[in-house]
């Protein structure tokens, strides 16, 4: 199974290299503050869209996609959050956010700034954002192919057209 992650499309026209790669997307998973819902309906175009709300999110959006949420694939348990609050950092705030719950995948978003790693046993990503890259020099989105293994993908380029 190919699962596109994204998040922080704030609103903004999604570029062709993340659409490229949704139209072999089994699933796409959206980390929040999508600022409308025209990003979800161009991405539902392509493969089930799954994903949370976050902090500049209105009502209509927060009625719409929960805070939070635990998804099952297949044998792999992923949570999804966008990690905004106060106080630690956004990585801590969503690792408390499913403390105690037995995670092999934990997405989150919010900090704009791309992320792979391993937290004890649990893969962590930010997708970092495709249309907001803030200070960094490229824009960003991540791959999650999950079949006998579980393998994972940070996606840069320059252009957001």
């Amino acid at each position: 199974m190919k699962i596109v992650i994204t998040g922080d499309t704030h609103g903004k026209t999604l570029p062709r290299r993340l659409l490229d790669e949704c139209r072999t997307a089994d699933l796409i998973l959206h980390t929040g503050d999508w600022k409308s819902l025209e990003a979800f309906h161009i991405l539902s175009q392509f493969a089930e869209v799954i994903g949370v709300s976050g902090n500049v999110d209105d009502e209509v959006m927060k009625g719409k996609f929960p805070l939070q949420q635990v998804i099952q694939v297949g044998d792999v348990q992923i949570g999804l959050v966008h990690g905004h609050g106060d106080k630690k950092t956004t990585e801590k705030r969503a690792l408390e956010a499913f403390e105690g719950v037995p995670l092999d995948v934990l997405v989150f978003g919010h900090s704009h700034i791309p992320m792979l790693r391993y937290i004890n046993q649990t893969l962590v990503i930010n997708p970092g954002s495709p249309t907001d890259k803030r200070k960094l020099s490229r824009y960003s989105f991540c791959f999650l192919h999950i079949d006998e293994e579980i393998r994972a993908e940070l996606v840069f380029f320059a252009n957001k057209q």
